[in-house]
């Protein structure tokens, strides 16, 4: 049923996604919020296949703006919820593997989200770690140099 219901969003979003230089297009937020010392802390997540650390991130949605569905995908992936911007951060490369497709090089528009909420349940819980690192830290865990370099920037938060 679960795979049923994943297959029919893919195949879905396979047919709205938008692209960047032939390249499919996903959307990630920035989940962030204030540490006691008054610095950026990040929420990054691991992704299923490799257990790297990522920002939550998936596919455009239909009805939904970019930073919206950016949004939709931090509450599935981390579950969190909070005012997203519509201004982007920036785009990274990454390859996304599909047991289906195989490898698809996209690229990933990045959308800030001031975390409000965090939730102890969440759909992805028991696929994901999710964990909250101050900025210098998430920028040496993540493996994506540029995506390393949207996170450095995001000092200006």
């Amino acid at each position: 049923m679960r795979l049923t219901g994943k297959l029919r969003k893919v195949a879905s979003a396979a047919l709205r996604r938008g692209s960047l230089g032939g390249k499919p297009l996903q959307v990630g937020a920035l989940p962030y919020r204030r540490g006691d010392d008054g610095g950026i802390e990040v929420l990054l997540v691991t992704t299923r296949g490799t257990g790297q650390w990522m920002v939550p991130k998936g596919w455009p949605m239909a009805g939904k703006t970019l930073a919206e569905a950016a949004a939709q995908e931090a509450w599935e992936e981390a579950g969190v919820r909070g005012a997203t911007a519509e201004r982007e951060l920036g785009r990274f490369r990454h390859d996304k593997t599909d047991i289906f497709a195989g490898v698809t090089p996209c690229i990933v528009a990045v959308y800030p989200l001031a975390v409000e909420e965090e939730a102890a349940n969440w759909p992805e819980r028991r696929e994901r770690t999710r964990s909250w690192f101050a900025l210098d830290d998430a920028v040496a865990k993540v493996q994506s140099r540029a995506l390393a370099g949207i996170l450095a920037a995001a000092r200006i938060l």
